[in-house]
């Protein structure tokens, strides 16, 4: 059963202003993902205040670096269930972890941060991981 939306609605909320594009169907995930070229990070975000409330924050920060994906797309575990699992199918060489990231390039996954690399780490501490990754993968397609 997913969360209740009032619930969910702030966690949302912060991704959507960072400029992430949600994806809460099947069809949504394969649009975004499907024959993808170029970068994107996927956000699946969470609840869990033991790693979210740090992941969230994390990306902002990691998103005012000055090379970055040329896109970011989320899906919410817990409440956009098909779109999840859909989502993490795209990266099945991971254990489903939420939160997590995965940064894909040409629809190949390039670096992932799954949950127990967030749990008791700083945001700055993440995000250092994520901009040292869009660096590498993504200074090239921008």
């Amino acid at each position: 059963m997913p969360y209740n939306p009032t619930l969910v609605a702030p966690m949302r909320q912060e991704m959507t202003r960072l400029g992430a594009k949600e994806l809460t169907t099947v069809a949504d995930v394969d649009a975004a993902l499907g024959d993808q070229k170029g970068t994107v990070l996927v956000f699946v975000n969470s609840v869990c205040g033991c790693a979210a409330g740090n992941a969230r924050p994390a990306l902002r920060l990691a998103l005012e670096h000055s090379v970055k994906p040329q896109q970011v797309v989320t899906v919410f575990a817990g409440q956009d269930l098909d779109a999840t699992v859909r989502a993490r199918q795209y990266f099945t060489d991971y254990q489903p972890s939420s939160p997590a990231m995965a940064l894909m390039r040409d629809g190949e996954v390039v670096h992932f941060v799954h949950r127990h690399q967030i749990e008791g780490r700083s945001p700055q501490s993440i995000a250092a991981n994520l901009t040292g990754a869009f660096d590498r993968f993504c200074a090239a397609t921008v």
